[in-house]
């Protein structure tokens, strides 16, 4: 199929590998790939500080570019929950509403295309390290997405997966949020960390990088032995 490769504005300026990783994993899945390098946001850091008219203006363009999209697949869970859970909140009551649903209905989180709508699990992928997986607010719970990522995950060789006892807790960056509560953010940050960190685990793993990234920039500043990776760049490895 065509897939339309929606590529969020952190991914696209701080972490292109994570969207290169996509684009080489479903080509080799025999899929044809858009990217529409003209939208780079989804509007989400408007929408989450209640400027819901201006990120309209934001999400017109994006309801107009991807209107004819056969399926948008997102390589964040915080952006997938945007268009799919929040734009038809967004546009209720207006003359998008019906656009807005359209787009959610075809739009997917990464793991969640590769394997609720495609099938797949093994992407022979080789990673011989100790991971352990931070599930990530957005992608949890307005996706409800969980196995997902664990099933790829567990078909890849060599890695050992080692749940942590926090993994499902905020990691306290809520975009927005990190900003205006800059001290508890960085707590809460601390408390998924010592529980990464008593798993024995070498990476960080999760479908959505602005949680990595919040949570790396902690790791760096206190010089804890860990590091944080997409898992779209484990599932691209040979």
């Amino acid at each position: 199929m065509k897939i339309t490769l929606f590529i969020p504005c952190f991914i696209d300026a701080c972490f292109p590998k994570v969207g290169a990783s996509a684009v080489e994993i479903f080509e080799r899945l025999g899929h044809t790939i858009e990217y529409p390098q003209e939208l780079t946001c989804c509007g989400q850091p408007a929408f989450n500080s209640g400027y819901w008219d201006e990120t309209r203006e934001v999400a017109d363009k994006v309801l107009v570019r991807l209107k004819h999209s056969e399926v948008v697949v997102i390589v964040s869970g915080s952006c997938g929950a945007m268009i799919k859970n929040f734009y038809p909140q967004l546009y209720a009551g207006t003359g998008q509403e019906a656009a807005a649903k359209a787009l959610a209905a075809k739009t997917y989180e990464f793991t969640d295309f590769l394997v609720s709508k495609l099938g797949v699990t093994d992407l022979g992928a080789r990673f011989p390290h100790r991971v352990t997986f931070h599930d990530g607010c957005h992608g949890l719970r307005e996706l409800g997405i969980k196995k997902q990522p664990r099933q790829l995950l567990a078909h890849v060789q060599g890695l050992e997966l080692i749940e942590m006892s926090e993994a499902e807790t905020c990691c306290g960056f809520g975009g927005t949020f990190s900003a205006k509560f800059p001290m508890i953010s960085s707590a809460m940050g601390e408390n998924k960390i010592g529980s990464a960190l008593e798993t024995g685990a070498e990476y960080i793993v999760s479908n959505d990088s602005s949680c990595l990234m919040h949570q790396q920039g902690l790791i760096d500043r206190q010089k804890k032995p860990l590091r944080t990776l997409h898992i779209a760049e484990i599932l691209n490895t040979r």
